[in-house]
């Protein structure tokens, strides 16, 4: 399953290197790793744990459109409690601010999890109703301004390294490993793929397909949060009108490259991750080769379309025939007829 999604990350990385020979050049500064490759890693991090949310919630034939909301929502609520504290720069408001973005992250969650689990409502028309109204309540926090803070605690988020390492890799890897570690080495990643398979069959079997689902969407919108701080702390501020647009986009598009069914049940975490790195990646040669950022949308929408295409069932029922050389079935092998049987001898009476 990983070989599909490793070649275009890899044909997109010799292209950078071919515009750009230093393009693998790594170097450690101040104690931190920098070169295009780990600015790769470090500006996909948000985007990887984005995608390994959506992940889980696509797993369960689900899907999650809020998460770019629940990212802006996140850097604002952190960002205004630092900026409106007694002493914006201490650490102790940018971890309140960190925990107060936290929990809502997992109230918002868990309120697309009630809207989809208890209410029945259809997952793309539930959380479309938190992807538009949730912007509307970051754009209320923050007063429709963008908010700049200035806390050392709060920039490490983004800015700090660990064994040379950026704190963004690292936590990124850790929720990762987690993840996979949970969901392949015991029973939860068999039930998330059996709710996914059929979800009726699977309650009628005993499992709790419903809080397993409330649980995957809480899940999303924590990942989500995370990925706000960091892109929050990044710029030391938050934009509730930009921060997180059309990241929904790209998780989907991470997840589908990685080979996760979109008809839920089977799922891959490192597919996910491959798919995110392909994405950022293809941000990054688009940068490099000079096309203007805002045609990457077109780009991205033309990879997802395809990827689309390539999972209809009528549209690979089709290539199936094309394979076959023809539109039905094979014809059958023409039969020789038999040769006749040999009369039998008659024997006269002898006169």
């Amino acid at each position: 399953m990983l070989r599909k999604p490793i070649w275009p990350l890899v044909a997109l990385l010799l292209l950078n290197l071919a515009v750009t020979p230093s393009f693998f050049a790594v170097r450690v500064q101040d104690g931190r790793l920098y070169g295009s490759l780990v600015d790769i890693l470090h500006n996909g991090a948000p985007l990887a744990l984005t995608a390994l949310g959506m992940t889980l919630v696509i797993a369960t034939r689900g899907i999650d459109l809020s998460v770019g909301a629940v990212v802006a929502i996140a850097g604002a609520v952190a960002c205004s409690w630092i900026a409106a504290s007694p002493d914006p720069a201490s650490p102790g408001a940018a971890l309140t601010g960190i925990v107060l973005a936290l929990g809502l992250a997992v109230v918002l969650g868990a309120w697309n999890g009630f809207l989809v689990a208890r209410l029945g409502i259809q997952p793309i028309i539930a959380t479309l109703v938190l992807m538009t109204a949730g912007r509307g309540l970051a754009q209320l926090v923050t007063d429709g301004q963008i908010v700049t803070v200035n806390n050392d605690t709060f920039s490490g988020i983004s800015g700090s390294a660990l064994f040379t390492v950026p704190v963004t890799v690292v936590v990124a890897a850790a929720v990762y490993a987690l993840v996979a570690l949970v969901t392949r080495r015991t029973a939860l990643g068999t039930l998330v793929e059996a709710v996914g398979i059929n979800p009726e069959a699977s309650r009628l079997a005993g499992v709790r397909s419903r809080s397993i689902v409330w649980t995957v969407y809480v899940f999303s919108a924590l990942c989500a949060a995370v990925a706000g701080l960091m892109i929050s702390a990044n710029v030391h501020a938050a934009d509730a009108n930009n921060a997180g647009l059309w990241l929904e986009l790209d998780a989907i598009l991470a997840v589908v490259i990685g080979g996760t069914s979109l008809a839920g049940g089977r799922y891959s975490i490192a597919g996910t991750l491959l798919g995110a790195l392909t994405i950022q990646a293809l941000t990054t040669t688009i940068y490099s080769v000079g096309i203007p950022p805002e045609v990457s949308l077109v780009f991205k929408a033309v990879v997802v379309i395809l990827v689309f295409l390539a999972q209809a069932p009528k549209v690979r029922a089709l290539l199936a025939r094309r394979r076959r050389g023809g539109s039905g079935p094979p014809p059958a092998a023409p039969t020789t007829p038999a040769a006749p049987a040999p009369a039998a001898e008659t024997t006269g009476s002898g006169r």
